[in-house]
Order: structure tokens, then sequence, then C-alpha cells
């Protein structure tokens, strides 16, 4: 466990613009995803600040351990981390998923939690990059 801070320690240790505009940018992007959700039926939180526990205080720190490895290692770390939530936001009924959702009738509802995943799990390489354009911009 020692290791594992030794490595973390640096990535999580950041500049506080760059992670105030994590904490910006993830939040707007959960508060838009879980109205799209809504609106098309697919799925959304059951509380409105399950954005801020899932896309700040997850997926922040997350995005940052990831950062600076390549597209394809932060997708299948990311699809790990995605995979937790999703199974654990479902299963302990904290999202909710709209019955016969368009991706019920695309996939097949018991490969539902599993294409939320590998979506979501683009989150971490879009969102470094997002993030990184956003931050060199405004900073």
């Amino acid at each position: 466990m020692n290791q594992f801070w030794t490595w973390a320690r640096p990535k999580l240790t950041v500049d506080k613009r760059l992670l105030f505009t994590y904490c910006i940018v993830y939040f707007i992007w959960g508060m838009t995803m879980n109205w799209v959700g809504q609106q098309l039926e697919i799925a959304r939180f059951t509380y409105w600040w399950q954005v801020i526990t899932c896309y700040i205080l997850y997926m922040v720190p997350i995005s940052l351990l990831l950062r600076g490895l390549p597209f394809h290692m932060q997708y299948a770390y990311g699809l790990i981390a995605m995979g937790l939530l999703e199974f654990g936001g479902y299963a302990l009924e904290t999202s909710y998923a709209y019955p016969n959702n368009l991706l019920d009738q695309v996939f097949n509802e018991r490969n539902f939690s599993l294409g939320m995943a590998l979506f979501f799990a683009l989150y971490f390489p879009l969102g470094n990059k997002l993030v990184s354009k956003t931050y060199s911009t405004f900073f």
C-alpha cells in the first residue's frame, strides 16, 4: 500500500486551478449527462447531488491518476473503475434505469450496466483531454 501512495501522491497533488477546472468541467458534464439520461429515459441518479459524489469525488481523482497515460490505458483502467461504479449504483439502487429504455431495446436489459460502463469509461481519456485544453485556455 505504501508503494501505491508513493506513486499516487504526486499525481493527486496538483495546482488548485487545475483541480478547480476538473471539478467544474466534470460537474457540468455530470449534470448534463444526468439530464440527457432523464430526457431520453435511459437512466438517472436517484438524487441530483450524486453528480458531486460520482463525478467529482470519484471520477476526478481517478482522472488525475490516469492522466498522462496513453488513451487505451486510460480507457482500460477507466473501464474497471466505471464497472465498479455502475455495478454498485444499480445494485444499491442509487441509480435508476428506466424500464425498457433504448439501451435495453438495442442490447438487452442484461447488458445495460455493461453498456453503460463501456460508454462511461471513455470519460477518463476524453475528460483528461478536455480539462487539459480548458486549463491551458484559461490559465
